[in-house]
């Protein structure tokens, strides 16, 4: 996983170079004349993500991540520094829980719930996985609007996504082979996602920061514990 995250930004980052600056006919003056000024099309996030609210019952451990990727458009402010930007995108995160394993039950079943219990399976890991549809919208500043690519950039936001799928995943082993047992289910899971978005950065690098307005289980389908992550985002193009 993070080896391919690594090859997808780098080819990312050498096709940015390509758009960052362009030098008009001609001209013998050595500042970058930029006829289209950087948009930042496209976003790449990837950060770590905890949870914040939870019960005491509630166990995580190891690096819980989440990754983004968005295409964005932006939509310059008359002549200022800033812009609105929005776009659409998959969102996917990881959250690993520490001799415990979630339990999403069954539906149908009278006062089902998504339960936390303890591990009785020994599992080498046990994952809970959540994917959503995502659409960012920003309001940015550029330092330098003659090239966007370079100087300080800086942006809020809000983004708005819907859920794909949900599930769970735990590795054991038997018999000196690895065995993986998969529950998958949207039924607990709050079908929006709302959260408040901030970056700053320099150039086609930034740091973020992300709370949730919404928790991940449904209310009385699973406890309420929120999610926040900081991170890194590439951007270009």
């Amino acid at each position: 996983m993070f080896k391919r995250i690594a090859v997808v930004a780098a080819l990312l980052l050498g096709s940015f170079s390509l758009f960052a600056q362009d030098v008009a006919p001609g001209s013998t003056n050595s500042t970058p004349v930029v006829s289209k000024p950087a948009r930042d099309f496209v976003m790449l996030q990837f950060g770590y993500q905890n949870w914040i609210n939870k019960p005491d019952s509630v166990k995580l451990k190891g690096f819980n991540y989440t990754f983004s990727l968005f295409l964005c458009y932006d939509f310059p402010i008359q002549k200022s520094n800033f812009s609105f930007a929005a776009g659409l995108g998959i969102n996917a995160n990881v959250i690993y829980l520490d001799h415990q394993i979630l339990r999403l039950g069954d539906s149908a079943a009278s006062g089902a719930q998504a339960t936390f219990l303890p591990d009785t399976v020994n599992y080498k890991r046990f994952k809970f996985a959540t994917t959503y549809l995502t659409a960012p919208f920003e309001l940015r500043y550029f330092g330098n609007k003659l090239n966007r690519n370079r100087g300080v950039k800086a942006a809020i936001g809000l983004q708005i996504g819907t859920l794909l799928g949900a599930h769970t995943k735990g590795l054991r082993s038997v018999n000196g082979g690895n065995i993986k047992d998969k529950e998958s289910t949207k039924n607990f899971i709050a079908t929006w996602n709302f959260a408040a978005t901030a970056r700053v950065g320099w150039g086609h690098f930034a740091l973020y920061g992300s709370y949730n307005l919404t928790n991940v289980f449904k209310q009385n389908y699973g406890p309420d514990v929120t999610p926040y992550s900081i991170g890194i985002v590439l951007t270009g193009l």
